[in-house]
């Protein structure tokens, strides 16, 4: 390969790469963000003579979440008998990593302002939680923040 085709092919690399990029399937979708957490509300109620605190979290940038990631997907796995349940799950963990609590059936961005975990009021909380959303369609994980458990 003379010098004069090897810079010819230099030049049109880019140009062919510009190319692919616009190509039908091959551009990506921009990456949606980390959900940012936080802890909106402290609810007490009282359930077979005993006392429990839920902790109720929003997610501030919910609205960053297309609609089409809480739609039902009944060809993916069913949640228990719940064979609507929809394509991404929230799952609520401690700070060490152990599960606290999910959700499998939310149905738009706009309900990640009402997801929750309770204890009983004697329990002492993790000094702070964290979410997964995990969007079975695309198996991509989006993991928040850690936020308080105390206001």
């Amino acid at each position: 390969m003379t010098f004069k085709s090897l810079r010819r092919s230099l030049l049109l690399f880019p140009a062919l790469f510009a190319v692919l990029l616009m190509a039908p399937g091959v551009a990506s979708e921009p990456a949606l963000p980390n959900p940012i957490l936080y802890l909106t509300e402290l609810e007490y109620s009282q359930a077979g003579g005993k006392t429990f605190i839920r902790y109720k979290y929003d997610v501030l940038n919910k609205d960053a979440y297309p609609d089409a990631m809480f739609a039902a997907a009944p060809a993916l796995p069913p949640c228990g008998k719940n064979t609507n349940s929809s394509r991404t799950w929230i799952d609520i963990y401690d700070q060490s990593g152990k599960r606290l609590y999910g959700f499998c059936a939310l149905s738009k961005p706009a309900d990640l302002n009402g997801i929750w975990f309770a204890l009983e009021e004697s329990v002492i909380p993790p000094s702070y939680i964290y979410i997964e959303m995990t969007d079975r369609q695309t198996n991509t994980r989006y993991k928040s923040n850690l936020a308080d458990t105390t206001l």
